[in-house]
């Protein structure tokens, strides 16, 4: 067999004694604490540390439309009470209808910022710089 190859981990005596090779059930209960502890390392402690942001991201947007909501509404009853004859008879849909545009005017504005958001950041991405915003 020839003589033993130097082991710089071991020394001493350590060196000239065999290695002792784990049962095959040992390794497999190390390799799957390993793996449980690298996925709690990589998936869920991750995970914790944005928590909180997330739900501060959804309960504002959750206040948030509830807000537009109830803009909307007061501006539909103010359309409706505070323009005295003029949306009533044949023109009682207007007062929806001004509503329903203004409603998609602010979500185009909005997904439009977003999207310029996004095209910015992608392009600084691609030239490597950094923006403050």
């Amino acid at each position: 067999m020839g003589p033993p190859v130097p082991d710089t981990e071991r020394s001493g005596l350590q060196q000239l004694a065999p290695r002792r090779e784990k049962p095959p059930a040992q390794v497999a209960r190390e390799l799957w604490d390993l793996i449980l502890a690298y996925l709690r390392q990589e998936t869920l402690e991750p995970l914790k540390a944005i928590r909180t942001y997330v739900a501060f991201g959804v309960v504002g947007s959750l206040l948030l439309g509830l807000g537009v909501v109830f803009l909307t509404m007061a501006g539909l009853r103010a359309l409706q009470g505070e323009t005295g004859t003029t949306f009533t008879g044949n023109w009682s849909w207007a007062p929806y209808a001004i509503v329903t545009v203004v409603l998609l005017l602010g979500a185009a504005l909005t997904w439009s910022a977003t999207d310029k958001k996004q095209k910015k950041k992608k392009a600084n991405d691609a030239t490597g710089t950094k923006d403050a915003t």
